[in-house]
């Protein structure tokens, strides 16, 4: 029995000193021996952004266009849109725009409701087809003239959303905006390592974010209504800006 019981103390024994064992490993006493700090995740070094703009002259115009019919049946409303486009495209093409530049971005047909108060319901009136399409404009003088071409071909169905301008090949544009962005952030970081009384060690890290300029849109919407001949359209100067984020090693 004596031997039983000292076998029972030895085992609470060793318990004991592997809890004690476990908590001073976890840390401070009273805090869970699960509970870790990863020093890890944390960041290293000096992060700075950096940004570069250049500012160019377009020499690409998207123009987003479209028709709209509505009448009783589907049919007649698919037929009138058809007739159309295929007018808009023949404009479009008649003025050097290529088929591969003409995309198709939003088609739909809807039903067309109205509420009857003596049957207190929805019921419908006609249908609705609308087919939306960009064109993209690589002889940009001709901007004002196409809109006014696809606004005749369309008739009373036209609908011009807006114009957005772009470079054909900004990749020059974006070396030199890079450029200017790294030196930007090298200068923030030498300058955030003196006033550290650091030295600044290499870059360990860098990323790039391109911001697009947002489309602009003409002052004059063509929405079925008679609009002047040889509208204008100035594409004026878009700048390309980029960001670079960097992080700097601390030498010491």
């Amino acid at each position: 029995m004596k031997k039983v019981w000292l076998l029972v103390i030895g085992l609470a024994s060793v318990l004991a000193v592997v809890g004690l064992s476990g908590c001073s490993q976890g840390g401070t006493s009273g805090v869970p021996s699960n509970l870790r700090v990863n020093l890890n995740s944390q960041q290293h070094g000096i992060w700075v952004t950096g940004t570069g703009k250049v500012t160019v002259v377009p020499d690409i115009a998207t123009l987003r266009l479209g028709i709209e019919a509505q009448e009783v049946s589907v049919a007649e409303a698919q037929s009138k849109a058809t007739e159309a486009m295929n007018r808009v495209m023949d404009a479009l093409d008649d003025y050097g725009v290529a088929e591969k530049d003409i995309q198709t971005q939003y088609f739909s047909i809807q039903k067309v409701t109205r509420w009857d108060n003596v049957k207190q319901e929805e019921v419908v009136i006609g249908y609705r087809v609308s087919n939306v399409v960009t064109a993209k404009i690589r002889d940009i003088d001709k901007a004002g003239t196409i809109i006014d071409a696809v606004a005749e071909a369309g008739g009373d169905l036209t609908r011009i959303d807006s114009i957005a301008f772009s470079v054909d090949d900004p990749s020059a544009y974006h070396e030199e905006a890079r450029e200017k962005a790294m030196a930007e952030s090298k200068d923030k970081a030498k300058q955030l390592a003196n006033l550290a009384d650091v030295t600044l060690g290499k870059p360990t890290y860098i990323s790039e974010s391109i911001q697009a300029p947002p489309p602009i849109y003409p002052r004059v919407m063509y929405e079925g209504a008679p609009i002047p001949a040889a509208a204008p359209i100035s594409p004026g100067e878009m700048e390309i800006s980029l960001t670079v984020q960097v992080a700097y090693a601390i030498l010491k």
